[in-house]
């Protein structure tokens, strides 16, 4: 075990532990169930990355992105991505104001959290919109890069790619996300109390939890927690065996993987694994943190190839023969 230089770091761990209890329990006032979904969301956030979320209509992804959004004091923008949809409409524009100069006019991505929903139904071309403002927190107009307030965060909701009228996101596109979180439907026990609270009066209040600043210092405390050189190894061996016809690769990814993860995703599993660590009161990750988030990070960075599709081979089922 790798121990924390400083106590305050020590305490900074605990509040954020109490802050992910805290988040949790505010939020499950409004989403029944849906647990899992609910902390990768977080683990993302309080590490500084973005968020897919892949479900079929109807299993609430709006509800619960609209809901975090309540239950944190920063600034909200929802923009609903539809194939018309220009990437001026996203990042804003240009336009001749009084005085007869050209002055840029904001647009909804200049927010705290954006909710990009349905991120799929609008064509590569404004996707591509996203590009910059997910990696580098700016956006570049007419030559002028404004940057994006801080903290920044793209939370964004898709339908499966086999649903009619949708566009698959590019390769590019699909990295600058920390985590792809699948949405399944929810129990048989959970649907009656979705049920009964939706089809009757609603009456409750959500509280601020966690402000902006809070946030800022929670992404800062993510890189300073320590992480023994075994565990950081596991992580970036956990990556390059996604990678066909490679030195690390296996049997199953040489069958079936056509392209796998880059080295964002060994930054990204570093990442999650320290917040998924802290959030469970721990100062240091170990393997099983790595594991945990696992599949959440690489599930998107990996590409099937036709053999995979043919033979129902999932992502899921490679990530797994790779623990």
């Amino acid at each position: 075990m790798v121990e924390v230089a400083q106590r305050s770091d020590v305490q900074a761990v605990d509040a954020l532990a109490q802050s992910y209890k805290d988040l949790t329990q505010e939020i499950g006032k409004v989403i029944i169930g849906q647990e899992e979904v609910v902390k990768a969301v977080i683990i993302s956030m309080f590490s500084n990355g973005h968020s897919l979320l892949v479900g079929v209509p109807g299993l609430a992804k709006t509800l619960l992105v609209s809901t975090i959004a309540d239950v944190l004091d920063l600034d909200f923008k929802r923009i609903q991505f539809t194939p018309d949809l220009m990437p001026s409409d996203i990042t804003g524009s240009e336009i001749l104001g009084d005085d007869r100069k050209f002055q840029f006019n904001k647009g909804p991505l200049f927010s705290n959290i954006v909710l990009a929903d349905e991120i799929n139904r609008t064509p590569p071309k404004t996707q591509a919109a996203l590009l910059e403002a997910m990696q580098e927190r700016s956006v570049t107009v007419s030559g002028v890069r404004h940057r994006l307030p801080a903290p920044f965060f793209v939370l964004a909701t898709q339908n499966p790619i086999e649903q009619e009228g949708t566009y698959p996101l590019p390769e590019a596109q699909l990295d600058r996300f920390m985590f792809n979180i699948p949405l399944d439907y929810p129990s048989y026990e959970e649907e009656i109390q979705v049920v009964k609270a939706t089809t009757a009066l609603q009456n409750y209040e959500l509280r601020n939890i966690v402000t902006a600043e809070e946030i800022l210092s929670y992404q800062n405390l993510i890189r300073k927690i320590p992480i023994a050189d075994n565990v950081l190894e596991y992580a970036v061996s956990l990556a390059s065996k996604t990678r066909p016809n490679t030195k690390m690769s296996t049997e199953a990814v040489n069958n079936y993987i056509s392209c796998g993860a880059g080295p964002r995703a060994s930054q990204y599993l570093v990442f999650g694994a320290k917040c998924h660590a802290a959030i469970n009161g721990k100062y240091s990750p170990d393997i099983e943190d790595i594991q945990a988030i696992a599949k959440y990070v690489l599930r998107h960075r990996i590409v099937r190839n036709y053999k995979a599709e043919a033979e129902g081979i999932t992502e899921e089922k490679v990530i797994e023969g790779l623990f």
